[in-house]
């Protein structure tokens, strides 16, 4: 359904939102919030959720829609698209069956941890995607990783006042002292693990977030008609110099509190696209940490660009997050079958609420 038909017809988008993290949860209340959008559905990954109402989920009054673990139940839904958001998985393939099913299945899908990119994964698997938006006559987009945007398509706003660019320069820095979900700061991103657990886990987790992140580098890149010959990640991490009480859970002491991740994006023979991304599990506590929390981009060209914002620039990243993905639901819907990413959409913008 494109936005005009939605328009003239006055039917709302039926969405249905998988996983109902914090992400999910936000974007549940989106949804909720919009009147030119109803929610369809919702899949979830705790079997204790299974037949609560999504409304309720998402902590607001029942709407009358029952939760499901069941594919099978979301497939047979009528709706217009799917808000994509568990939790990021290391192998991208490992993820691609179901996503090609809802695909398949006539729904147009928004990813909110990933996908920003899928060149980025080989042939192979943009051939699968695209094959499966082909069977459902729908189209697929990434929104991005956390609330995307400044590490992807701020970079390439910026570089339009720019010539003759050498290199990009994005950094973020994030404070998860009020991020709820403990399987996040905990099981994703380390925090309050011993070093020796943290550096066990540490290979799959890297795999994790090159994964992520390469996509924001190849879609830079792509922006700035440069293909990459490759990435290098780097990865470092600091202890907590006192017990961490966050929103997700106590960080003892001596524990895992903070990493600094880094991706270089290589064209001949040198970096030209550095992404840098830093987490913190509470910022205040360790203020000499890699710097404060906030966002920086650089652009190096003629003239050489620069703007940083602290973090009060987005004072809630998760909303940010659903936000962006709610944002591009009328365009993805409208959008001709197949991948269809940044450097392929019109411009979007929010919504004026009077």
């Amino acid at each position: 359904m494109s936005p005009a038909a939605a328009s003239a017809s006055g039917r709302r988008y039926r969405v249905v939102q998988w996983a109902t993290g914090a992400l999910g949860r936000s974007a549940i209340r989106g949804v909720l919030d919009r009147d030119d959008m109803e929610l369809a559905g919702a899949w979830v990954h705790t079997p204790a959720k299974v037949g609560a109402d999504a409304g309720t989920l998402a902590g607001r009054d029942p709407v009358g829609v029952a939760a499901t673990g069941d594919l099978g139940e979301i497939l047979g839904l009528e709706a217009d698209c799917v808000l994509y958001a568990p939790s990021p998985k290391p192998d991208r393939f490992a993820e691609l069956d179901t996503i090609c099913a809802l695909l398949a299945s006539g729904k147009n899908l928004v990813s909110l941890t990933g996908l920003v990119y899928p060149r980025a994964h080989g042939p192979l698997f943009v051939n699968e995607l695209e094959q499966a938006c082909k069977r459902g006559g729908v189209t697929v987009h990434g929104s991005g990783v956390s609330h995307g945007f400044m590490a992807d398509v701020m970079p390439l706003v910026l570089s339009r006042l720019s010539r003759r660019i050498t290199h990009v320069y994005a950094r973020e820095c994030s404070d998860f002292a009020r991020h709820p979900s403990w399987r996040l700061v905990h099981d994703l991103l380390g925090f309050g693990k011993d070093e020796e657990e943290y550096l066990r886990a540490l290979r799959p987790h890297r795999a994790a977030m090159r994964t992520l992140f390469s996509e924001s580098l190849h879609l830079v890149a792509a922006g700035l008609g440069v293909e990459l010959d490759e990435i290098d990640v780097d990865v470092d991490h600091r202890l907590a110099g006192a017990d961490l009480a966050t929103a997700a859970g106590p960080i003892p002491r001596g524990t895992v509190a903070a990493d600094r991740w880094t991706f270089n994006g290589f064209a001949a023979g040198r970096p030209v696209i550095t992404v840098e991304i830093v987490h913190k599990a509470d910022a205040a506590r360790m203020p000499d940490v890699w710097g404060r929390p906030g966002y920086s981009l650089r652009v190096d060209g003629r003239p050489p660009l620069t703007l940083t914002a602290g973090e009060e620039w987005v004072r809630d990243a998760i909303s940010a997050a659903s936000a962006h993905a709610l944002n591009s639901v009328p365009a993805v819907c409208g959008a001709d079958p197949g991948i269809r990413t940044y450097l392929d959409l019109p411009m979007i913008s929010g919504r004026m609420h009077l």
